[in-house]
């Protein structure tokens, strides 16, 4: 059994974060570049073994896309091209930053912390990848 990367899509940073060996706990694991995505999943997916990506979509409240829905297909599409054995799953990201940030008070974070968005698209990344977990 291979571990299970979450993605938190942005146009500028992406959130990452990863199973334990077991599948049974998310863990936040960085926060890269946009850009620099795909090479980062390219040493993650081997060096990991990752058998499963799980990529956040978001959608507004009335369940319409949001503004970066159409690349989040477009970075499935780059996915499941690059990586053929890799299973690419699509799941609700709504609240996730607002979640991220909530969890973060909750643990104590600095003023400094809660303002790294950074830190939040990892947090939100790892919440992304414990929701899919308790659905399976």
């Amino acid at each position: 059994m291979g571990k299970i990367i979450a993605i938190d899509f942005g146009l500028k940073r992406t959130g990452l974060a990863i199973t334990d060996d077991l599948n049974m706990f998310a863990f936040g694991l960085d926060t890269v570049d946009s850009e620099k995505l795909m090479d980062t999943l390219k040493l993650l997916v081997f060096s990991e073994k990752v058998d499963t990506i799980v990529l956040g979509l978001p959608k507004r409240l009335n369940n319409e896309d949001a503004h970066v829905t159409q690349n989040i297909y477009l970075l499935q599409e780059a996915i499941e091209k690059q990586f053929r054995m890799i299973k690419v799953v699509l799941i609700d990201e709504r609240f996730t930053s607002k979640m991220a940030s909530q969890s973060m008070h909750a643990a104590g974070a600095t003023k400094r912390q809660k303002k790294q968005k950074g830190l939040v698209d990892k947090v939100s990344a790892t919440i992304i990848l414990q929701s899919y977990l308790s659905q399976q």
